[in-house]
């Protein structure tokens, strides 16, 4: 560094001796060659000495790195040689300097220094880029097997070299060389970029937040935004106040040419104060410019990562809070909401810091302004202030409905984003019921409030832009006229300097709406945030924690009532008292809604305690009802933050049943599990949850009917391993329906209506009350459709079945496997058979078929060319005005004016007119287009989503979809239409300026070609680096947003875990992943502009020689000074050409990935007019299957390998099998979820494939797995497509035993449901499913394990129903309970998708050998209870 100093000193001497003596030409010897020559050998001289010195520092100072005696990539010698060739430059500049001004003119040695110069620069900064990446090659080429591992490791060394980069390497930037490089050689990865430092990752930064936020507010509820804002302020407020004083530097710099034009064009005029004036003058110019080209670039960055880190900080805060949420909270949010502060208000916080330096910095402009106005008009300057005081008025009301606007268009996607998050969770629903088309008109009909916001957003914007673009040209107006109406004379020197400082003044002015747009987007974001940290948490006094082992009681709850909802008079739990002692085993037992989830919910301490105490003593663990899996590994799902113990691990996996799975899979427990388990059956998803909770090795275990979801032979199995086996230690809570597990509690409670209204042990309880009877009862019922005497004959080979249990799966036929018969997945295979793949990003460049598609969107292009012809005809008015001005008015007073000054101010009024005309066209028709092109994209995109078969939604996490409805949409509805525009006007722009430069001296080309050459050379180099990392950006955002999505569905499992921290901690690492990308596209962005600002620079210094140097009276003063007025805001206008195209490459990624989704293959069609069924198909209601073959995907295997059978009309068939062998492909095949690979299916003699999907699915009736209800009301739920009256919906109501419990809510029929239906009991979303299927009286009706979360005294009420209601329909039941397919009419038996056994149950039972009697038999040997003691 010290080199670089003594040259930079070097120079300083130079210039300031080499200035002197061009003033004081009296000292001529100075400027004498001996001179020079000697002055230039002193300065080698002190180079040697000052090398010299640093060398013996060097010398006695311990050497810190290796390579400390090379500097980017040069040894010593090089240096010295490098210095001295750019002193002997600048010698060499000095004397062509004298030379010129003595003799004759030279451009050409001009060129040479300046070009010398630049070459040394060059040779010193370019050299390192090549030697860098050629070390870091091999890393980034290792194996991508291993890409997570090196990763880790790569991570933590490979720190972002802006953290030890030296003073003149962060001035120009020059540390994000190396990335840039590599970016140019190959595609960049997350892996490429470098680690955050300290003070920018979340690691550093958030601690530091959380401080100053304590200190402000104490706890989350006295948290105002005011508080929140100050604390934001205050963890950056190093950056804060540097970008200030950044932003000051450059305002004063960007002022210094308007201000120094009237001496230029009076200099050109032949008035000199001095000799060398101009050239004096050129370096003021020049010095000023560097300035303020340094200063802008260092503050946009550090404004940017100040952005950064408030981002990430909030994200982190709003993470940390979702977790702690209490249900009450919960449900005023729902997770879209939650998500879009992550997504959207954080994002825009971020965004913010780009203006948060605006708002006083308009004032220092107009100041400084109008201090150089009145130096050139005198008084008239006043007028000027008017005028732009009164343009910034004419704003406010704007500005405040574009707000109002802004707020509308976000309420309106909120809303939009819920039901989309929703209907994409239940998709799988929406095809069976053929309800998907109702629905996309749903978020069509909420699409169409938020495009009418948008579209009076986008006009308030074009009326907006159209008073910023006339207000230069309406303040000079103002101005001029004044300075007539004053007498004031105008002189052209005087009026150029104007001019340039209206159009400089046009920036603050113009930002001036986008900045109070902004300050009010924020605001409403920050208050979003604010109002949401605020929400009350868990109360954290509910649960009493005793120290392990310090007490013989596990769980104590003394007169305790709780309730969901606090402020309703009924509370859910009342009267609960309970004591339950370490090791012991306590049922759960009642009806549907009784309050059961509730009772271990409290033990939890997840309900609002209204009084009461609840004590706990020991580590707790939770297996809820309906099963929460993490997207990622088997393996990471089970161990969930524990150290891996094989032997425990094995154990665990053993009595999970969960062996057979992993083998079958092709990746054993390595297989990546999809979003919510989808790739999972319903069975193994609450299996691998129990396991998860076994290898926790926790005190006390609370079970919420983890039993249902598996077929009957795998519960007992379960129930005898985990409770009576592994946990027999330990305290275990467990609800269930299933009566034969209740003998083996010690302890069972009966809970009605939020009380438990009996307690005791199953022999005691039995003889005493009636609600157990109830339940006891059903079950007896149930089995006395047995003949029990065939168990015995049986019992003895259930435990050799046990071993051998056949599962395959569900899942596996979604996967690939190549090798499983030797039991383990080749390697090979790599990442293709995993059910979600990487997320795809399109690599290279944004194809130029992106933008026409684009552009062409609207009404075919047709308003292209007329907003383009808009925009030149304003540019050339513009021009045009500015050169009249310039032409017309004298040079100085003693000048005559070349036209009257009333003809003067009619024309430059008449052509400012004409220009803000072209102004009003422009912004109108762009908001049409843009808006235009919006809507159809939205539509497009989500009709192709809404009809893409089953498997897109398997194989794509929902986070992919949403962020292109969320954050993509939202670019195209607000910002890419003037992006694209933005660019082009600058363009159009750029080259009115180089036209009227060149009018003036067509010499400037020599410079500006091979600048402009470099320009975009440099682009180039840049874009596929800038490209990359933003495509980065997006690719990094899907996990937070994912992670985040999936803790809030999670969270009560992860609190009963106390996992809490380490979630937290993972989802820091994603937040730094995001802004890594994010932090390098700022650097690289100020890299490029940094290099094109100095090349501007050199270009306008260049014509300002050369206006200097040729002889008086060969050009117009006024012509010339134009062109200067203009080239000033050159270095401005080629940055901004250039920033527009890397925005719009950026953000044209947006686009490029609705066309992506756009253009997903879609189902078969919904409708075939010519074989439309009629009316009454089905009518007998006949399912006939024909050598039936199914896959999931082409590369995988079949699942049904050629089922043939008939499923006679009006009869009741019940499909049995154990996990895995294809039951519910089977019915997935009837609705044409999946399309079979070879076979038919027949319905009454219509072939199924060749009918439309809508004419099948609306015509059969299923009552799915997993009941499911939708935000709305009672009405939507049951009635979607809005087709039957009250009448018949309140008989339906009636039939399915739900008529009470929605006639006790206030609004009846149109009482509200929550999200996923979560105010309504998993028991009574079933019988709403129930409900739908009375409704539609389908002549065939699919019950899919319908039964399995209700108990069994529902039941039976439910098969009574479906008996009484579907005595004369086809019924197809997939069952686990072995009873409710014992009185249908056939037993379809599958093994390995094959028909092993069809016939009726009676004859099967008879066949003491058949598999059908042998699953009978286990069901019997379990329900007479051998879990008893």
């Amino acid at each position: 560094m010290e080199l670089v100093d003594s040259s930079n000193h070097g120079m300083s001497i130079l210039f300031s001796h080499y200035y002197s003596s061009l003033m004081y030409s009296g000292t001529d010897f100075l400027m004498k060659p001996v001179f020079l020559r000697g002055f230039s050998g002193s300065f080698h001289l002190v180079l040697l000495f000052v090398l010299f010195i640093s060398w013996v520092c060097n010398k006695f100072k311990v050497p810190h790195s290796e390579g400390s005696n090379e500097r980017n990539g040069w040894s010593d010698e090089g240096l010295v040689t490098l210095l001295d060739l750019a002193l002997r430059t600048l010698a060499w500049g000095t004397l062509c300097v004298y030379l010129r001004t003595q003799l004759f003119n030279s451009v050409s040695d001009i060129v040479s220094v300046v070009s010398g110069l630049f070459f040394c620069y060059v040779g010193f900064f370019g050299k390192n880029e090549g030697e860098d990446t050629l070390l870091e090659e091999p890393l980034l080429n290792g194996d991508s097997r291993n890409e997570a591992e090196s990763n880790k490791s790569k991570g933590n060394e490979n720190v972002t070299p802006y953290l030890n980069a030296g003073f003149f390497s962060t001035l120009t930037f020059s540390w994000m060389g190396p990335l840039i490089t590599i970016g140019n050689k190959k595609t960049l990865d997350l892996e490429d970029v470098p680690q955050l430092g300290p003070s920018d990752s979340v690691f550093g930064a958030f601690p530091n937040f959380k401080n100053k936020l304590e200190a402000e507010c104490g706890t989350s509820n006295g948290l105002t935004t005011l508080k929140l804002t100050k604390a934001l302020i205050f963890s950056a407020w190093k950056e804060v106040l540097l970008t200030a004083f950044l932003v000051i530097m450059n305002t004063l710099a960007s002022y210094v040419g308007p201000y120094f034009i009237d001496t230029f064009v009076q200099y050109l005029n032949g008035r000199r104060s001095y000799k060398n004036e101009g050239y004096v003058l050129v370096s003021v110019f020049f010095a000023a410019k560097l300035v303020e080209c340094l200063s802008q670039r260092h503050w946009f960055f550090r404004v940017q990562q100040v952005g950064i880190r408030v981002r990430s900080v909030l994200i982190i805060m709003i993470y940390n809070k979702g977790l702690t949420l209490s249900c009450q909270s919960k449900q005023g949010h729902t997770s879209g909401e939650i998500i879009n502060f992550m997504t959207v208000d954080a994002d825009r916080i971020g965004d913010f810091s780009w203006y948060m330096h605006e708002t006083w910095m308009v004032l220092v402009q107009i100041v400084i302004a109008l201090l150089i106005l009145y130096r050139n008009v005198g008084l008239a300057s006043i007028a000027a202030l008017v005028a732009t005081v009164f343009v910034m008025l004419a704003n406010v009301p704007l500005g405040k409905l574009q707000e109002k606007f802004q707020d509308k268009i976000m309420e309106s996607k909120d809303k939009r984003m819920k039901a989309t998050s929703e209907i994409l969770r239940n998709m799988r629903i929406l095809k069976l019921q053929g309800w998907e088309m109702k629905f996309l008109t749903k978020i069509m009909e909420l699409r169409k409030t938020e495009a009418g916001w948008l579209k009076k957003y986008v006009y308030t914007s074009a009326m907006t832009s159209f008073v910023f673009w006339g207000a230069p040209t309406f303040v000079s107006v103002v101005t001029f006229g004044a300075c007539m109406l004053m007498g004031i004379p105008l002189e052209s020197g005087k009026i150029l300097s104007a001019l340039a400082t209206f159009r400089i003044l046009q920036e603050p002015i113009y930002s001036l709406p986008d900045t109070i747009s902004m300050v009010a987007q924020t605001k409403v974001s920050l208050d979003r945030i604010a109002s949401f940290l605020r929400l009350d948490d868990l109360q954290p006094d509910v649960i009493e924690r005793l120290p392990r082992g310090s007490s013989d009681t596990a769980v104590e709850i003394i007169d305790g009532k709780f309730s969901w909802d606090l402020s309703s008079s009924n509370p859910t739990l009342k009267d609960i008292n309970l004591k339950l002692q370490h090791g012991m085993r306590v049922a759960v037992c009642g009806t549907v809604g009784s309050g059961k989830s509730s009772l271990l919910s409290c033990i939890l301490g997840e309900v609002p305690k209204i009084s009461g105490t609840v004590k706990l003593c020991g580590t707790k663990a939770f297996v809820a009802q309906s099963p929460w899996i993490q997207s990622g590994k088997i393996e990471e799902n089970i161990l969930f933050g524990m150290e891996m113990e094989r032997e425990k691990y094995e154990t665990v996996l053993e009595a999970c049943c969960l062996k057979k799975d992993l083998e079958i899979l092709p990746f054993g427990d390595q297989t990546v599990i999809g979003e919510r388990g989808i790739n999972l059956s319903g069975g193994q998803k609450q299996r691998i949850q129990i396991a998860r909770a076994l290898y926790q090795d926790a005190d006390i275990y609370l079970f919420d009917d983890p039993f249902s979801a598996v077929d009957a032979h795998t519960g007992s199995h379960l129930f005898k391993e985990c409770l009576l086996g592994l946990l027999r230690s330990k305290t275990v809570v467990y609800v269930t329906h299933q009566v034969e597990f209740l003998p083996a509690a010690d302890l069972i409670l009966v809970m009605k209506d939020g009380r438990i209204t009996q307690a005791g042990k199953y022999s005691d309880i039995l003889n005493s009350g009636t609600d157990f009877m109830e339940l006891v009862g059903a079950h007896e019922k149930a089995l006395s459709a047995l003949d029990s005497t065939e168990a015995g004959s049986v019992s003895e080979s259930t435990s050799e079945e046990a071993g051998n249990m056949a599962s395959t799966n569900g899942v596996v036929q979604k996967q690939e496997d190549k090798d499983v018969q030797n039991g383990k997945a080749d390697d090979v295979v790599g990442s293709k058979g995993q059910i979600i793949q990487e997320e795809e990003r399109e690599k290279g460049k944004v194809g130029l078929s992106v933008y026409w598609k684009y552009i062409t969107m609207a009404y075919g292009g047709a308003l292209v060319p007329i907003i383009l012809l808009a925009q030149v005809l304003f540019q050339t008015l513009q021009i045009g005005s500015n050169y009249w001005m310039a032409w017309a008015t004298p040079i100085s007073q003693d000048v005559k004016p070349a036209v009257s000054s009333s003809t003067l101010i009619i024309v430059y009024v008449s052509l400012a007119i004409g220009s803000s005309f072209c102004i009003l066209v422009r912004s109108m028709l762009l908001g049409t287009a843009g808006y235009k092109t919006a809507s159809q994209l939205f539509s497009k995109m989500h009709y192709c989503i809404f009809r893409a078969p089953m498997s897109f939604f398997d194989a794509t996490p929902s986070g992919r979809i949403i962020s292109r409805a969320s954050t993509d949409q939202s670019t195209v509805d607000l910002r890419m239409q003037y992006m694209v525009a933005s660019f082009a006007f600058r363009m159009i722009q750029l080259l009115g300026i180089i036209a009227v430069m060149s009018q003036v001296a067509w010499q400037v080309f020599i410079v500006f070609i091979p600048v402009i050459a470099t320009c975009i050379w440099y682009q180039q180099y840049y874009i596929p680096s800038a490209r990359e990392l933003s495509r980065l950006v997006g690719v990094c955002k899907a996990p937070v947003i994912q992670h985040f999505a999936e803790t809030l569905s999670g969270a009560s499992t992860i609190r009963s875990f106390d996992e809490e921290s380490r979630f937290k901690d993972k989802n820091m690492k994603l937040a730094d992943a995001n802004s890594r990308p994010r932090f390098n596209i700022a650097g690289a962005m100020e890299w490029l502009c940094f290099r094109l600002d100095v090349l501007s620079a050199i270009t306008f210094v260049f014509s300002l020689v050369f206006l200097v140097s040729i002889p008086e009276g060969v050009i117009d003063p006024g012509i010339a000074g134009l062109a200067v007025t203009y080239g000033l805001n050159l270095n401005m206008l080629l940055a901004w050409v250039i920033w527009n195209l890397c925005q719009m490459e950026n953000k044209i990624i947006s686009v490029e990935r609705i066309f992506q989704y756009s253009s997903i293959p879609s189902e078969p069609p919904l409708v075939i007019e010519e074989s439309q069924p009629d009316h009454f198909w089905p009518s007998h209601g006949e399912v006939d299957i024909r050598d039936l073959q199914v896959r999931y995907a082409p590369h995988m295997p079949l699942v049904l390998r050629g089922l043939t059978c008939t499923f006679t009309g009006g009869l009741k068939t019940g499909i049995v099998g154990r996990t895995g062998s294809g039951k519910s492909t089977l019915i997935q095949a009837l609705f044409r979820i999946v399309e079979p690979a070879a076979g038919q299916i027949m319905i009454d003699g219509i072939n199924i494939s060749l009918i439309g999907l809508h004419d099948l699915r609306s015509r059969l009736s299923i009552i799915p797995q997993d009941p499911t209800m939708f935000e709305g009301t009672v009405r939507s739920n049951l009635d979607p497509l809005e087709e039957y009256t009250d009448e018949q919906i309140w008989e339906a109501l009636e039939k399915c035993q739900l008529g009470d419990e929605v006639r006790k809510k206030e609004g009846k029929l149109d009482s509200t449901v929550s999200e996923n239906g979560e105010n309504w009991s998993v028991g009574q979303r079933q019988l709403v499913c129930l409900g739908r299927v009375l409704l539609k009286k389908s002549k065939v009706l699919v019950l899919d394990e319908a039964t399995a979360s209700v108990d069994t005294a529902t039941d039976n009420l439910i098969q009574q129903t479906l008996r009484q209601h579907f005595s004369n329909c086809t019924v197809i039941t997939i069952a686990h309970r072995i009873t409710s397919v014992l009185d249908s009419d056939m037993v379809l038996l599958l093994s390995n998708g094959l028909i092993e056994e069809y016939d009726s149950p009676t004859r099967l039972l008879e066949n003491k050998s058949s598999s059908f009697a042998q699953l009978v038999a286990e069901y019997t040997v379990r329900a007479n209870s051998s879990f008893g003691k």
